[in-house]
Order: C-alpha cells, then structure tokens, then sequence
C-alpha cells in the first residue's frame, strides 16, 4: 500500500471514529426552543425569505417583470459590484455591532430596489431603479456574508446538510410567494408585457419588514446545541488587521438567459415551479450530505461527482443546444404555455435552477470544512460571496448587451463550468483527507468538556 494511499486511509479511520469512539458530550437539560439550531435555521430562513427570496422572485419573473431585459441587467451589474466590496468587509462590520445588527443593515437595502421596480413598471423611472440598485447592493454583501458565516457554525456538524436545505427553501419560497400571487394575477394573460404593479406593493412591505426579523435570530453565545458546544461567531482583531487576515484567507490554497422571451403568465410560471424544484432538490441533497453511511471524505466525493460534474454538465449542454434554437429563431418569438415545442426550453430553465441550489449547497458544505476557527468562518462566508458578487457582476454586465444575450452567455457559463472542474477537485479531494473544519474542530472542543478542561484554539 502507498504512503498517500495509507494515510488517506487512516485519516478516514480517524474521521469514523469522531462518531464512533469518542465518548458522549455533555447536552444541556433541556434545549430550549427559541435557542435551538432548528429555530435559528427558521429565522435566518425568514431573513432570506424577505430579502434575496423576494429579490430572487422578482427577477425570475423575467427582467424583473419588464419586457426587455437589458436595463434590469444593468442594475443587477450596479447591485453585485457593490456587494463584491461590502462582502468582502461582512467579517469587519460584524466585529462592531455584532451578527443580528449585521444582519440587519444587511436586508435593509432590499425594499429601495423593490421600489425602484415598481416606479419603473409604473411610471417609467429609470433612476430611481440604478439608485434602489446601489442601496440593495450597499447592504446586501453584508447579508449574504453574514447568512453564510451563521449558517456554517450554528448547526451541529452532523446536521448541517439539512441545515442548508431548509435555509435555502426559504429563499425559493419568495418565488413561490411571488409567482402564485402574481399568476392569480395575470394566469389569463399569454402576451408579454409588463407584470401587474400590484405584485410590487406587496413584495415592498414584505422586503421592508424582513430586517427587523433579525432580531429574532439567536446571538451565538445563547444557541443550544444537542451536542453540547458552543457556538463561536466572533471577531476581535482591529480592522486593519482583519483586512489583511481576510486577504490571506482568499489567496490561501484552500480556497437564465431564455426566460425574458416568454410572455408573461409563462415567466411567473417559471417563477413559481423554479422554487419548488429547488426545494425538494435541496432538502434530498442535503440529506446525502449528512448520511452517516458514508464518510466525510466519501460524501464530498459523491455530491461533486453527482450535483456538479455530472448533472451541471448535462444541463449546461441542453442549456446551449436551447439557446442555439432560440437565437435561430429569433429574439422577437415570445413562448406561452400553449406554444409549441415550450417544454424544451422551460424544462432547460427547471433544470438549470436545479443545478443552482445544489451548487450553492455544495460550496457551503465544502466551505465548512476548510476552516476551523470562528474569525475564518466569518471570513469565508463575507469572500465566499464577495466572489460570487463578483461573478454576478460581470454576468449582468454581459447579459445587459444585446450581442451577448442568447447562446454567448449559455456558452460561457458552459465553458467556465469546464474550466472550473479540475481546481474545484483538487479541493474536494482533501475534504475528509485533510480537512475536517468544524468536525474535527467540535471533537476537541467535546473531549475538552468531558474533561472538564477549557478548550483553547489552535493557533
């Protein structure tokens, strides 16, 4: 047997035996059940529901309930550029006024963007929208850096799969929300157009209450884990310092295009069913990331093999052979429901906000176990986002160009999902080999309890 092979070997003995030969931790009495993980995962659920849940409908209606796409892609270049640099600074923000604040200004810049949706549907106003853009994208790398950081460390380690899938249905559920009031709206309707401005007004008081649920969210120090450890969410190095450590972090070596041609029931259709898959998709994702059958190491493998190699390449391909067709057509052909051939290009849709939601599962499980200390939790969850702002950004960018739109943007999505697959599996082949995160980290801290001993971490 080879060295490599021989340590891989005994690095999964060691994994097994975090389950099976350590002894029980210490649990509280009794959990109570606005300090539980299961409660928080709600709230913070609620949070994502009214703020990027309700963005997220609004956009899947197709250019945001526009007939073109171009401006609503602009905004959304404007928005995720913005977030690339407040994610970045989620770690800082959070180290002065604490994770619920934080989560709070982070949901506060959603409403100023609904509204700028509903002048722009209403009245034509374009600059109120760049301006909603700007503020939502001020506040909202805060939010999505300091959602990932909670959701990473609350959960014990062993639930923590299906921690994310009931997180993430709550994002999808605001394009449930969303689509079925705006399908009872206008279901008799298989023109494009504009989407009724009613929908808006709604979406604005949900998105204008959301942060204040924030305060419902367990400050870390008060969660009750069945497994009897606590949770450390917490930064206390000076800013400066902070900026440099985040910097390291990021370079350390671990580290729908189609759907604005459809009218306009057909869009808040794909708005409404897109979630549902997702749901379902995410929750049965996340019950393989925490089967107990399989190893760390085991389990890693095989959601990447399934949910990004396999599944994401199959999607992409159908993606790109439907866009090929669509641009033959022509970008003037409007699909309803009762069109012909309308199935091939709404189930492309399905499939490819399949592939989202598993992906994004994926990178947060993959993430969690890269790190072991509470300051780089906060950390990977603010550049985790920052860089996929960054990504956004462009995309929008790209997208708002009428040259680009159709089969570019399916072909580059393509190709850099290609590209990706071999760095991406240089990491995945250490999870459970060489890195453990929070599992291995929560271990120590139990065996520190049940010694009565006070855990230090491991510089």
């Amino acid at each position: 047997m080879s060295n490599s092979l021989r340590s891989e070997v005994s690095l999964d003995e060691k994994e097994s035996s975090l389950v099976e030969s350590q002894p029980t931790p210490a649990t509280p009495d009794k959990i109570v059940w606005y300090r539980s993980t299961w409660y928080a995962s709600i709230i913070l659920g609620l949070c994502n529901f009214a703020a990027p849940g309700i963005w997220g409908a609004m956009n899947s209606l197709g250019a945001g309930g526009q007939a073109t796409p171009f401006l609503v892609n602009a905004s959304n270049a404007l928005t995720f550029g913005l977030m690339v640099i407040t994610a970045f600074l989620t770690s800082t923000i959070t180290r002065y006024i604490g994770v619920r604040w934080t989560l709070f200004f982070g949901g506060a810049g959603y409403a100023p963007y609904a509204a700028g949706l509903y002048c722009n549907n209403r009245f034509g106003n374009e600059w109120f929208l760049l301006l909603g853009a700007a503020l939502c994208g001020i506040s909202a790398g805060t939010f999505w850096g300091i959602e990932a950081a909670v959701a990473m460390s609350y959960p014990e380690p062993k639930n923590a799969g299906r921690f994310l899938g009931v997180w993430l249905s709550f994002r999808v559920a605001g394009q449930i929300l969303g689509g079925a009031i705006n399908l009872a709206l206008s279901a008799d309707r298989s023109t494009a157009g504009k989407v009724d401005p009613k929908v808006y007004l709604v979406f604005i008081a949900i998105q204008a209450a959301g942060p204040f649920v924030a305060f419902l969210l367990p400050p870390p120090e008060r969660i009750q884990r069945a497994d009897g450890v606590p949770v450390r969410l917490f930064i206390d190095t000076p800013i400066l310092v902070e900026l440099r450590e985040t910097a390291k972090l990021f370079f350390s070596p671990r580290h729908f295009p189609h759907l604005a041609l459809l009218g306009a029931r057909t869009r808040i259709l794909g708005s409404f069913l897109s979630a549902v898959v997702c749901i379902i998709a995410g929750n049965l994702f996340g019950l393989l990331l925490d089967a107990t059958r399989w190893n760390l190491k085991t389990r890693a493998r095989y959601a990447f093999i399934l949910a990004v190699v396999v599944l994401q390449g199959a999607w992409w391909v159908w993606s790109v052979v439907i866009n090929d067709e669509y641009r033959r057509i022509g970008s003037s052909a409007i699909y309803d429901w009762a069109s012909p051939g309308f199935g091939k290009g709404f189930g492309s849709y399905l499939a490819l906000a399949a592939g989202f939601q598993l992906n994004y599962m994926f990178l947060y499980f993959v993430c969690g176990t890269l790190v072991t200390k509470p300051a780089d939790v906060l950390r990977i969850g603010g550049l985790l986002r920052a860089t996929e702002s960054a990504a956004q950004a462009v995309a929008y960018g790209l997208n708002s160009l009428k040259s680009f739109e159709g089969v570019g943007a399916a072909g580059l999505n393509f190709g850099l999902w290609a590209v990706a697959l071999v760095p991406a599996w240089l990491v995945i082949r250490q999870v459970g080999v060489k890195f453990f995160g929070r599992a291995e980290r929560d271990r120590r801290e139990r065996e520190a309890l049940d010694r009565g001993e006070k855990f230090v971490e491991e510089e």
